[in-house]
């Protein structure tokens, strides 16, 4: 339910809600991966005045709050400043992300809680300050609280400045049953940003400073790394062409320093590149890592590698489309050791009827290691809609994710291969912003060790809502 007492407020409540409707997420490979990946945030609920939570450090991130058994939210404006409170219960499920200084790894989140996210901003001219407070209290015991002031400084037109100081204070939950992260153990630590901008007409520049705490935790935010400091910076230039295929040419170095709380370098980098822009929306990239360093565990090692893009809106039956990727040296950091590789990545849109389009995303990703193929892992997505009238679509979604490795070149056991197929169709009828019907079907299933596709979840949902307006 959603009620808006006044032009600037808003109530929403629900109870047992559910999502079928939402669009699923783009899969990401995680083949390699040091730490958790970030997925944006798609239910509806959750959505409102949740800009407010534009920070430097993204202490509100609603996707740990997995499965809702009621909520309620005030979103608006209280004495000039705005403001939005998130209550919810949580029935549990999913993971917590435990972070580190050179990874991250996912605890069990098997216990009900409760959850509150809340944010209070006021502006003054382009400036503002503000305060954020997220509190996870677990049933059975346990919590997670963090706090603090942020504030962005306009002390030029051109030249901004970001702070953010944060306290964090955690209790685990006594369950060692289900991971060695829940040992009741105590901790209260910090967080702290700061950066500057500075934007001309002819060139550009940044320079920023974080230090995370050993045991800072936010388990209502996505702040998969602590324990580290980082300090790093950029320098831009600007020429623009009286070219109307190639409007303007933007050189950038930039360079960064990870470090951990005794000092030890965790991370470092060192980059030069190219930005294009011109006619179409076209803009092209070209960025080259000389060297970059990660420790890997006692160790540092270093990769080498190219990064590119290319984009471009070329017409109005394909109006966009994308390809990106890196190749050179990359670390595999399973196993400890260099290699070279590369991903690819391709989205586009493609319009052939003027009610029918088809949204492909298309990612390939390999690794070689001693003359031999790691692991390869692939995405396919295509997304189809068909708009039916003004009011009414028709949006059907197939996603297919594989990875195949070579368990020998592994010094842990692994599987060979590991895939699974997301499918959904969905029909919705909008009358106006809140009156709306969706009926669809979804269908998820995973490769077994039979090499079958077993299913996974399946559903099949009817949901209406209605707008009373005056």
């Amino acid at each position: 339910m959603k009620w808006t007492p006044a032009a600037d407020n808003a109530v929403d409540m629900t109870i047992n809600p559910d999502f079928s409707q939402v669009e699923s997420d783009v899969a990401q490979i995680t083949a390699n991966q040091r730490f958790a990946v970030f997925f944006p945030e798609k239910r509806p609920f959750f959505l409102e005045g949740f800009d407010l939570f534009d920070t430097p450090l993204q202490i509100a991130y609603t996707r740990t709050i997995t499965s809702p058994q009621w909520g309620a939210r005030s979103t608006g404006k209280f004495l000039g400043s705005a403001y939005t409170v998130l209550m919810t219960a949580d029935r549990g499920g999913g993971v917590t992300v435990i972070p580190g200084p050179v990874s991250s790894f996912f605890a069990p989140q098997d216990f009900k809680s409760l959850d509150t996210i809340a944010r209070i901003r006021h502006d003054v001219g382009r400036s503002f300050v503000g305060a954020v407070f997220t509190d996870r209290e677990i049933r059975g015991g346990g919590y997670n609280r963090v706090a603090g002031p942020d504030v962005q400084w306009w002390p030029a037109a051109s030249d901004s400045i970001n702070a953010e100081a944060l306290v964090s204070s955690t209790r685990n939950p006594n369950r060692p049953d289900l991971s060695p992260a829940w040992d009741g153990a105590h901790s209260t630590s910090y967080a702290f940003h700061t950066s500057w901008d500075r934007h001309q007409e002819r060139y550009d520049a940044g320079a920023f400073f974080e230090d995370i705490g050993k045991t800072f935790r936010a388990d209502l935010g996505f702040v998969p790394q602590n324990g580290y400091r980082n300090a790093g910076g950029y320098y831009g230039l600007r020429f623009y062409t009286d070219n109307k295929s190639l409007s303007l040419v933007r050189p950038v170095v930039l360079a960064d320093r990870q470090t951990d709380a005794n000092g030890n370098e965790i991370y470092r980098r060192g980059s030069a590149g190219i930005y294009l822009q011109g006619i179409a929306n076209l803009g092209m990239g070209l960025t080259w890592h000389p060297s970059e360093r990660y420790r890997v565990g006692d160790r540092l090692l270093s990769e080498s590698f190219a990064e590119w893009f290319i984009q471009i809106d070329p017409s109005r039956r394909i109006p966009h489309v994308a390809l990106s990727g890196f190749n050179g040296q990359r670390i595999d950091f399973a196993n400890g050791r260099a290699g070279t590789g590369g991903t690819v990545g391709l989205t586009t849109t493609v319009r052939p009827l003027d009610k029918l389009a088809f949204d492909a995303n298309v990612s390939r990703e390999w690794l070689d290691v001693s003359g031999a193929t790691l692991y390869s892992a692939s995405v396919d997505r295509l997304k189809a809609t068909y708009s039916v009238s003004a009011k009414s679509l028709v949006r059907i979604i197939g996603q297919y994710v594989s990875t195949d490795r070579n368990p020998s070149l592994y010094t842990a056991a692994t599987s060979a291969h590991d895939a699974g197929f997301q499918g959904s169709v969905l029909y919705s009828y909008k009358i106006n912003w809140q009156t709306v019907l969706y009926a669809g079907y979804g269908d998820d299933r995973v490769l077994t060790l039979a090499n079958d596709f077993a299913k996974f979840d399946r559903s099949l949902f009817l949901k209406v809502s209605y707008a009373i307006q005056r």
